[in-house]
This record gives C-alpha cells, structure tokens and sequence, in this order.
C-alpha cells in the first residue's frame, strides 16, 4: 500500500480512486487490512469527492468504514446514507454531579443507583417510554425546543449542547410511513441496546489541562454522567425507508459498485433533498431521547439525594450525522460516521457558551475502560476538526462471543474487589459481545489523536457503574 507519510501520526494514502487521510499511530495504523482500504477506494468512487478519513478507531461497517470523515461541496456534491450510519444521531452526553466518588464507592450504593435509574430509563426493549405525553411529532420538528417545559431543568440543558434544534422543511415528514410515529411514541428516553450506555464514572484531571477544566466545572474524583444513545426508531425508520429510495434511484441512474450497500445521491437531487431534511429530523429526535434519558437518570439521583439535586449539562454531541459547514471559502457537507467533532477555542461553528475554549469532545472507551473527554486543536482543520468517537470494534461480535471467555470478562470489571465495575446485567454472558476485549486499547486510539495534533485530553472518565440495554 503506497502511504505518504505527513508526521504527527497522519498517512496519505494512495487509492486506486483518489487519496486516504489516516490519523492513527504506528502500532494501530498497523492493524488496518485490506478491506478497510478497499471500502475507502469505493467511497472514493462517489463523485466530485473533496476529502476522505479514517480515524484510529475505524473498522468495518455497512458500505463505509465506522470511523470516516467524507466531505463534499454542497453546490454540486454528495450526500451519503452509508456515510451517515444507520443510526443516524448517535452521539454522547455528560452531565456533571456535586459528588465525589468516595460517596458512592459503596457497592450498595452504587447497586441501588443502577435499579434507580433502570426504573427511570427503560432499558429493555420491550418496556415504553414513561413520556408518551410528549408529542415526538413536535421532537422531530423542534428539538430539544418540542419538549415541554416540565422536562426542561433548567437553561443550561438547552445551551450546552451541539445543537438544540436543527432546521429543515417540515413538509418532507409527509413522506415518512405512519408506523414511524408509532414505533417512535414509545422510544423517547429509551436507551436501545447493542453499544449504547449509562455509565457512572469519576474524573481525573489532565495536569496541563487544569485551568480549562476548572471552567468546564470539573474537578478530581467528581461523578459524572456518560450517555450514548441515538434516535432509535425514528432514525432506524429513516434510513431503512430512504435506503431503498436512493438504491432504487441509483438503479434508474445506471449507477453500480462492487458493494450494493454503498449508497449516494446529489444533494440537488429529490432523493437527496429527502434524505437530507429527514436525517436532520432524527438529529432533532437524537438529542431530544438523550435529553430525556438523562432526565430520568437526574430523578433517580433524587432519590437518593434528595429532590434539589442538581447534574448540570457538561455537553451533548453526534457522532454519526452530515452537517452543513462553512470551510475553504464554501459551504460543504461534512459526514461523520462514528467521528467526532472537535472544534478548538475561537472557533465561530462553536456553541455560545464554548466560544471561548473550545467544546468538550466526548469519547467513550469500552466496558472497564477509561473514557476521555477532550478539547479540539487548531491543526484539526486538516481532518476538518474530526476525531475518534470511541475506541472502535477490534472484533466482530460473533467473533467477540466465540473468543473472550466470561471469566476473561468477570477480571475486566475487576469483579470482587473493591474496584468493581457493577453493571446492571444479572449475567454477564449477555453482554459479552461489548466487553473490553472486543475493543480497540482506547489509550492508543487517544494516544493517535493527540499525537496528530487533532485534540488534546482535559480528563479522563474512570467507570464506577455501566447500565447496558436489553
């Protein structure tokens, strides 16, 4: 493979169809194969491409690589349901609390913690959302500003996020089948299963990071909050719906590639002004389920803790969507599937309240892992200011059930000691398949970031207690 070296862990790497960019240091640079490489050259066959990237964490997914930052202009390019992901808004969420982790080191505290929260976020997929009085409709629409005002806390749950409500034409929800709405009603505040997580973690501040974390409002020992979630059936309706519009466009156009699962339209186009404004109505649904989630992670707290109790936003954010952005002098559709954003301070695509230092980006491990929360550096222009999502699949699920054993698993979370990660699953043969062994070592996929200049660590995030779906 004919790879250019650039320094600062960042390859180019030369395709059959145009160039890769990869950030990724040595060691996980060198676990990347040749399907991962032959998924990139036929992304690189859509047209007028302008830029593609893998993030260290990049492994394999449906028609793309998870991990793929792919840009094109918005006057005459692309947009890409494979390179959104299926589920379209997928992200992550901290929120802060007043505790330090000696309060619930107890394994009975942290025990009744998890069955708290297990009562107030649906965790299994056959259990509805307690807030069918929230009209999803209006979610969809608005955002965080479709929900009504008893489940909004305070200001700051409405500032402290990527975007609150994204706006597209509200005509295009016509073309959406009806069972999207009755699948949806009963999902908002769900958390799904697969990846997706509450995890009750403590911080450890980076040293050279001090002063900005202060700001940010964190401190050593302090128990936060850590979501991932996305836009459940609405997003799974979305992008099952339109796939076939657009494969069935493609098929009319005479278009073909060796992956049938490589799908792509003009944004000009009716199939791609469709796909567009309805993938921008998950977004809306995304951050609202997230929202509620935490919600009802905040009432169970209460519980315990009494009913002033207080978890402030740190931030929320997506990690599979395409947004419009404004760089080299035109506006361009930036795809980020399973990447992160991470804007540095001074940057005016940042939210108001992190105009000044840049947002946090927040970057889950795996099970028993460390997860990150980081701040963007300037020189993260060259990847248009994307960075990892998460440490990233090292294998395959099945491959994962087959090859790690449960006691392999049981050593991970450290069970039987003081240092034990409770999670919430009575058996952990059922969760095996997101134990850490199935994970890249998130401490390379960091130490690739930093080393590219992309991001730089603010704190660490140690789990204490992981509530995984059923």
């Amino acid at each position: 493979m004919n790879a250019k070296r650039h320094g600062g862990n960042h390859y180019e790497v030369e395709l059959a169809n145009g160039s890769l960019h990869v950030f990724a240091n040595e060691e996980v640079y060198g676990t990347f194969d040749d399907k991962m490489f032959e998924m990139a050259d036929n992304n690189l066959r859509i047209p007028r491409n302008q830029y593609l990237s893998y993030t260290p964490d990049a492994h394999i997914g449906i028609g793309t690589c998870i991990g793929t930052t792919a840009v094109w202009s918005m006057k005459d390019g692309c947009v890409s349901p494979s390179i959104v992901g299926s589920d379209i808004g997928c992200g992550m969420r901290v929120h802060l609390t007043p505790l330090h982790r000696k309060e619930i080191q107890d394994h009975a505290v942290r025990r009744a913690l998890i069955e708290s929260i297990e009562r107030y976020v649906p965790t299994n997929e056959r259990t509805n959302s307690h807030y069918e009085d929230i009209d999803v409709l209006e979610v969809a629409r608005s955002g965080l500003r479709g929900l009504p005002e008893r489940y909004m806390p305070n200001e700051q749950w409405l500032t402290h996020v990527e975007q609150s409500c994204f706006a597209f034409d509200h005509a295009y929800l016509k073309q959406l089948p009806a069972k999207t709405l009755k699948y949806a009603r009963g999902q908002l505040g769900t958390l799904g299963s697969g990846n997706h997580f509450i995890e009750l973690q403590y911080i450890e501040i980076e040293e050279r990071q001090r002063a900005l974390a202060e700001r940010w409002g964190l401190w050593d020992g302090q128990v936060v909050v850590m979501i991932h979630s996305g836009s459940r059936a609405w997003g799974g309706m979305v992008g099952r719906e339109h796939n076939k519009v657009i494969k069935e466009a493609m098929r009319q156009w005479g278009v073909s590639h060796s992956d049938p699962n490589l799908l792509y339209a003009p944004i000009a186009s009716a199939e791609g002004q469709t796909y567009l404004n309805l993938m921008y109505s998950a977004l809306n649904f995304a951050v609202a389920n997230r929202h509620m989630i935490a919600f009802g992670v905040q009432e169970a707290f209460r519980e315990r803790f009494g009913d002033t109790f207080q978890m402030p936003v740190l931030y929320d954010l997506m990690h599979n969507y395409a947004l419009k952005e404004f760089h080299r002098n035109q506006q361009m559709l930036v795809h980020r599937k399973g990447a992160t954003r991470a804007l540095p301070p001074g940057h005016f695509l940042n939210t108001p309240v992190y105009k000044q230092t840049g947002h946090p980006a927040l970057i889950p491990g795996s099970m028993g892992t460390s997860s990150y929360i980081m701040v963007g550096r300037e020189q993260g222009l060259k990847n248009f200011y994307s960075i990892c999502h998460g440490a990233g699949r090292a294998r395959s699920r099945k491959a994962t059930k087959e090859l790690v054993t449960v006691n392999e698993f049981e050593q991970s979370l450290k069970i039987g000691t003081v240092e034990e990660i409770l999670v919430n699953h009575r058996s952990l043969q059922t969760i095996i398949d997101e134990c850490p062994q199935a994970y890249k070592d998130v401490d390379q996929i960091i130490d690739s970031v930093v080393g590219a200049n992309l991001a730089s660590v603010v704190a660490r995030c140690k789990p204490l207690a992981a509530i995984k779906g059923i």
